[in-house]
């Protein structure tokens, strides 16, 4: 079946890889690390890659490339990789076109391993970075080197939601022969294509959102079949492959995506309502909230809100531990786009490595939470967080 044509939801039910011979409606999970040739030809051609087929399973896998496959046909890249971790979809994404010597420009506003990556990491090996304030648009090009291979930045930012006009960034880039890298995570491909509005390498933390259960990690690089030759070429012997059942959950996860996407997107604007006006809030952060700073470049960019509100809690860090610790049915995770509601205390926990200089510097306060909405009735969720802040109160 020809799905270019079908929409978001089709083409994530309706993508399938090879079955076996037993007729079964859903595609089994391919639990095996090698594979069979027919003759001492056939694996020649296969590893000469006259042949297509699967030879090994850190190269590929029937699920894994079921899983991929999907999320391009979502996304409209040619091509992809999957990887066992979000984090290492960021790393092979970086590190396979950069080299002792090269420079990469970030936004200052990138999650905390990210930022570990690029300031403990890639200075082993004599990469350098510059950040960029996420409100500075300018900045960008005067960040530029001669040695300057890649942009990369991550919008709406976690944990603060702050945005970066993806067309903006690129026409920069275009101009001076540079790679740009976004994560999309926060938006998944159904909110937003970053792709589509001329980025290279779009990369993916599956176990949030589009896992969605909190059951598995994983991760995804897209992007040209050119850039992706290189990402696979990096991945295969480095060996950052994942698992043939995570490949199999995460492709099923597909399935529900849009429906899960619709819900959280509804629950997360009706909390964004509701805090923004409650007397123990003193700041709300939605993308598609009016009195976020950058609504209307929201409205262009994102089909729908997403699923992470933030806010302040008045009193600091002191009112906002009693918050955290006075919620009932809400988890405290570090992890989000479950469909359990989760409060986060990033300062404490997913960015606790940033210095307080950084932290406030991309608007980490210490009263800061950030809520991951879930697909429970939005009057649980609203109870629940109403009568903690009221609890909480100084």
């Amino acid at each position: 079946m020809m799905m270019k044509n079908k929409e978001f939801e089709t083409k994530a039910i309706r993508h399938q890889v090879a079955r076996s011979d037993q007729r079964e409606h859903s595609v089994p999970i391919f639990a095996t690390s090698s594979y069979m040739f027919d003759s001492a030809e056939h694996a020649r051609a296969l590893f000469a890659k006259e042949l297509d087929g699967n030879v090994y399973s850190r190269y590929s896998n029937p699920n894994n490339d079921e899983f991929v496959q999907k999320l391009c046909l979502l996304e409209g890249a040619e091509s992809g990789i999957s990887t066992a971790s979000g984090m290492a979809a960021m790393f092979v994404s970086i590190a396979s076109f950069l080299n002792q010597g090269d420079h990469i420009v970030a936004c200052r506003s990138v999650f905390g391993s990210t930022h570990q990556i690029l300031t403990q990491l890639l200075p082993r090996w004599g990469i350098t970075h510059s950040y960029v304030d996420v409100h500075d648009l300018e900045g960008w090009e005067k960040a530029i080197t001669p040695n300057t291979k890649m942009f990369f930045f991550e919008t709406p930012s976690n944990p603060a939601l702050d945005l970066i006009d993806i067309e903006k960034v690129v026409a920069i880039a275009k101009a001076h022969n540079i790679l740009v890298n976004v994560d999309n995570c926060f938006a998944t491909p159904y909110l937003q294509n970053p792709i589509k509005l001329g980025v290279d390498i779009v990369t993916h933390s599956a176990t949030k959102f589009i896992d969605g259960q909190g059951r598995t990690l994983g991760g995804a690089i897209l992007g040209s079949e050119k850039v992706i030759e290189e990402v696979m070429f990096m991945g295969r012997h480095t060996g950052p492959a994942m698992s043939p059942f995570n490949g199999w959950i995460l492709s099923k996860s597909l399935e529900t995506l849009a429906v899960r996407m619709d819900r959280h997107c509804e629950n997360a604007t009706e909390l964004a309502n509701f805090l923004s006006d409650h007397a123990q809030v003193r700041l709300v952060k939605y993308p598609h909230l009016r009195s976020h700073p950058q609504y209307e470049l929201a409205m262009k960019q994102m089909s729908k809100g997403g699923g992470i509100v933030t806010f302040e809690v008045k009193g600091g860090l002191e009112q906002g531990r009693k918050f955290l610790d006075a919620l009932e049915m809400m988890s405290l995770s570090a992890n989000l786009g479950d469909t359990r509601s989760i409060a986060t205390h990033p300062a404490s926990t997913t960015h606790s490595k940033l210095s307080e200089e950084e932290r406030q510097t991309v608007g980490i306060t210490p009263g800061l939470v950030r809520i991951s909405t879930g697909l429970e009735n939005i009057k649980d969720i609203i109870s629940d967080i109403d009568q903690a802040l009221n609890r909480s109160k100084s």
